[in-house]
């Protein structure tokens, strides 16, 4: 299996819903405008003729306020503008209100962009009373424009609704694509889950039995009669034949184990944002010894696993440092006592992945601990030597080049 198989899977089917998201919302937003643009157009009517000055005037802000609405439902299209949405929001305002005092009624289409745009913008404490400060001003601006208490109640729901489906399908496509990449990230959690299984069991088991039957052969190849020399020559076939096997199994092995903590801190703090769980993480312990930092980057991906699978967190923070010799990852979450929305965790098998850590951390002469703290939140914490050069031998865990040493050799 190539070394990126199941890594990159294909992501055209992945990528529809969240595209068909944004046309409709988009296909909606300028279908809202163009009935803006049909007051525009009627309000500018003089004995049957449209004033093209005035239109021209008018499809100018219109077409500045389709921009910066584009912008507040999409805030991807220019993250960096993005970081700029308070001072965005008030220019919509702007030039949301002041035409009315040259288009008045004609101009009444434009609020409900505003009212929706504050609900994206906002934080919820001020969203919502900006939203009725909104509606409030709307309606003294058409009382000045000489509606009545009719027209101006009719055109406040009509605005407060548009407002609501502006905020409604922006928030909706905005859903959409983070469950599609949460999908996507189950979807590569899961893969890389298996590819580690697969590499525990070939290291575990298939390169042990190869490095028996190498020993034994060659056992048997000393044994052998001097004189039997076809004897020995089928022994030195068959030995060289269970050299190449496990040469073989610990490339894969090998290829298959190779982790980097930085590259899976990355896909953590992603994974986590796209789960709706609030992370912080830190990574400060500089280059790490490879099969340190294999184990490490383990450790994190089973507590990532765990959180997602056995808990509902709020809130997920891991961090990892050294000091001088000794570097430790530490990984908390919240969500204690309330069982996962985001993963089902089988019932029928409380799993090994903790016990198997634990097993690959104190071979490199380490310790993992796993617990609730005396605050309520659960603590996985692996501490390394990152002075180890090679792990301990175990009869639990055989089967790597660096765990074994060369394969033996034998002379006849």
């Amino acid at each position: 299996m190539p070394d990126g198989a199941g890594n990159h899977p294909p992501r055209h089917h992945d990528d529809l819903a969240p595209r068909l998201a944004v046309v409709i919302t988009v296909i909606v937003l300028v279908g809202y405008f163009s009935v803006a643009v049909t007051y525009v157009v009627d309000g500018n009517r003089s004995g049957g003729t449209i004033d093209a000055a005035m239109l021209a005037l008018a499809l100018l802000p219109m077409t500045v306020l389709l921009c910066l609405q584009m912008l507040h439902s999409f805030p991807g299209l220019a993250p960096r503008l993005s970081r700029a949405r308070h001072w965005t929001l008030a220019l919509q305002a702007v030039l949301t209100f002041a035409p009315f005092a040259i288009f008045k009624h004609a101009w009444l289409g434009m609020p409900g962009f505003l009212a929706g745009s504050s609900l994206l913008v906002l934080v919820p404490a001020l969203a919502w009373p900006a939203f009725a400060a909104i509606l409030l001003c709307t309606d003294v601006l058409l009382f000045q424009v000489g509606f009545g208490w009719g027209q101006v109640a009719y055109t406040s729901v009509s605005t407060a609704l548009t407002g609501l489906v502006v905020f409604g399908l922006s928030r909706l496509s905005g859903l959409v694509a983070e469950v599609s990449r949460s999908r996507a990230e189950l979807a590569r959690l899961a893969v890389a889950q298996e590819r580690l299984r697969f590499s525990r069991d070939v290291h575990d088991l298939l390169g042990y039995s190869l490095s028996t039957i190498t020993l034994k052969c060659e056992l048997v190849h000393r044994l052998v009669p001097r004189q039997n020399s076809r004897a020995q020559q089928e022994l030195s076939e068959i030995l060289q034949t269970s050299r190449q096997a496990l040469a073989d199994v610990r490339a894969v092995a090998s290829g298959y184990r190779k982790m980097s903590l930085s590259a899976e801190a990355a896909t953590a703090r992603s994974m986590l944002a796209a789960a709706g769980i609030s992370a912080t993480a830190e990574i400060d312990c500089a280059p790490l010894p490879e099969l340190v930092d294999t184990v490490l980057a383990s450790v994190l991906r089973e507590g990532l696993t765990n959180v997602l699978r056995h808990s509902k967190a709020d809130h997920c923070a891991f961090e990892a440092r050294r000091s001088g010799h000794r570097v430790w990852l530490t990984l908390v979450n919240d969500g204690v006592g309330r069982p996962s929305t985001i993963l089902r965790a089988d019932s029928t098998d409380g799993g090994s992945g903790i016990g198997n850590l634990r097993v690959r951390v104190e071979n490199l002469g380490g310790r993992l601990r796993a617990g609730v703290r005396s605050d309520g939140w659960f603590e996985l914490r692996a501490e390394l030597d990152v002075s180890v050069a090679a792990p301990r031998r175990s009869g639990r865990e055989r089967g790597s080049e660096e765990e074994y040493g060369p394969g033996p050799t034998v002379t006849a």
